[in-house]
């Protein structure tokens, strides 16, 4: 995309973005991505679809998309901050596909900006309820059939720069996933045994309607020019994070943070 300094999300995620050596990669697996009715948790089903998984995709609302573009793709609803609603649909999910090798935690709240002076504890715990507690809800109820995956179970938790930057004015958004990234690294140690592998994925600040409403042409051409490549972000360049730390590639790399962001952070 041209460094113009504006970022259309009004284009489709390509079915077909996937290179032919990486085609069929993660065949014979079965994928959880939540938040995937739009944004980024899209992207990411369609690119471990496109390799070859079978993907559920779990959002709280109706996808924004033709999920029947994908070879088995299936979608359930679900409210991850609510561990019985999620019970039901992780085993709902593994009866249908027999089994679960991979999950990403995609799902998660996005914040406007307000000063922490007005910040209150129901906002923080809205936070943290989706985007800490809800990953953790999917892990414990996917951890059955993560550890007996003949693929080795992985655990994908996408995360935020916005822990590492202090972003001014979302002091609940950047608790949450700082929070998360803590709790990778909890996850990677307790879960190594079972040989599952558990790492985050940090995005830039890609263009998705979810970060439209928050975010303007100024604020997103800001980022990128202070990355080494000055290219936008885009949610397939994520997507291929996420499908790395799927693969078998990655099979020995646990408790890692990774950022995709045009080497902005060099974190």
């Amino acid at each position: 995309m041209a460094n113009n300094g504006q970022q259309d999300v009004s284009k489709t995620v390509s079915t077909d973005s996937v290179s032919p050596s990486h085609l069929q990669r993660l065949a014979g697996t079965v994928a959880v991505v939540t938040g995937a009715a739009g944004g980024l948790g899209q992207a990411i089903a369609v690119r471990l679809a496109n390799e070859g998984s079978a993907v559920a995709v779990v959002d709280n609302k109706e996808p924004l998309w033709e999920t029947e573009t994908l070879a088995r793709a299936k979608v359930w609803r679900c409210d991850v901050s609510e561990p019985e609603n999620v019970r039901g649909v992780v085993n709902d999910v593994a009866g249908s596909f027999g089994g679960i090798d991979i999950l990403v935690n995609a799902a998660g709240l996005l914040s406007g900006r307000s000063s922490l002076l007005q910040a209150t504890p129901e906002e923080l715990h809205r936070f943290f309820g989706v985007n800490a507690v809800g990953a953790l809800s999917m892990v414990q109820a996917c951890y059955p059939y993560l550890k007996t995956s003949p693929h080795r179970g992985r655990v994908i938790n996408v995360a935020s720069r916005t822990f590492f930057t202090g972003a001014p004015g979302q002091l609940a958004y950047v608790a949450s996933k700082g929070a998360l990234l803590g709790m990778t690294r909890v996850m990677a140690r307790e879960l190594g045994p079972d040989r599952i592998c558990v790492n985050a994925a940090i995005p830039s600040q890609v263009a998705t309607p979810g970060t439209r409403e928050h975010s303007d042409d100024e604020t997103f051409a800001g980022t990128m020019s202070q990355q080494a490549i000055q290219e936008f972000v885009t949610p397939e360049d994520f997507a291929g994070l996420v499908a790395y730390l799927a693969s078998p590639d990655a099979a020995m790399v646990t408790g890692q943070s990774f950022v995709c962001d045009g080497g902005g952070l060099m974190h």
